[in-house]
């Protein structure tokens, strides 16, 4: 092709369609890029998300550029924050040319923790993601932790004479929020709510008092939702919020679940 023609390609994606038939989300899924995360202690973390990225396509659109979702996160090498992260929502919807768009961004992140005797550090991991929309006119922002802790259960520490069976736990929080929160600080909510938290490592004198902490606080899956939606009620900064326990049994072949779910600003 010669070079003056390179400014004659045809824009094959702009070009009209008959159909009358817009597309809800068009767009890119599950590719893999490198962000930088900041920390709460003001660190910066290194890791892996992986995007999905959409946008609305009216009915006169033959198709979206594809290209442009890949340029935008090339774009965005600076650390993420909530606020870069729904500046990269905007940009992505004005690039293309669209009303409404969301993005999904879902990473490990590991915080470092020392131990509650010995005082040893160890990472421990969580599965994070944000989703932020632009729908309507409005935009929104959601975070979702999920964070594993220990639960012991009351009523077989009431019925045994030796001991109570525990179990790891799943604690998922989905909070749709109007300022900034930090992911430490929902870890941090949740972990407190636990019979137990977790630690990468731990010495025979940290094994002891993690399990009689549990003991002592013991917690049904229906405690642990309660009580960490109780805290959530109280955060200003949540407008709503979805709390998901998931108990792996340890003396059954089945998970114990519960689920609360709230509109803050509903009526």
């Amino acid at each position: 092709m010669k070079a003056r023609d390179l400014h004659n390609i045809p824009d094959v994606q702009a070009s009209p369609d008959s159909r009358k038939l817009a597309i809800d989300q068009v767009g890119i899924k599950a590719i893999r890029h490198p962000v930088r995360i900041m920390e709460r202690s003001g660190g910066v973390q290194h890791t892996i998300a992986m995007f999905n990225m959409y946008v609305g396509l009216p009915h006169h659109f033959k198709g979206t550029h594809m290209s442009r979702f890949v340029e935008i996160l090339e774009a965005h090498e600076r650390e993420i924050t909530v606020e870069t992260f729904q500046l990269m929502l905007r940009e992505m919807v004005e690039k293309l040319e669209a009303e409404e768009g969301r993005i999904d961004m879902a990473f490990p992140y590991f915080i470092e923790k020392r131990a509650p005797i010995s005082g040893v550090k160890s990472l421990m991991d969580y599965e994070v993601s944000f989703t932020g929309e632009i729908r309507k006119g409005r935009q929104g922002f959601t975070m979702k932790v999920l964070v594993p802790v220990t639960s012991l259960c009351p009523c077989s520490k009431e019925i045994s004479e030796r001991g109570a069976h525990n179990q790891r736990s799943h604690v998922t929080v989905t909070a749709r929020t109007n300022d900034f929160v930090w992911i430490e600080e929902l870890v941090d909510l949740v972990e407190k709510q636990a019979s137990s938290e977790l630690y990468g490592l731990l010495k025979r004198p940290d094994e002891k008092h993690v399990t009689e902490r549990a003991y002592d606080n013991p917690k049904f899956v229906e405690d642990l939702v309660r009580d960490v939606a109780a805290v959530l009620n109280l955060d200003e900064r949540v407008d709503a919020y979805v709390v998901e326990s998931e108990n792996f049994e340890s003396i059954h072949n089945h998970s114990a679940y519960a689920l609360i779910e709230k509109d803050k600003r509903a009526r």
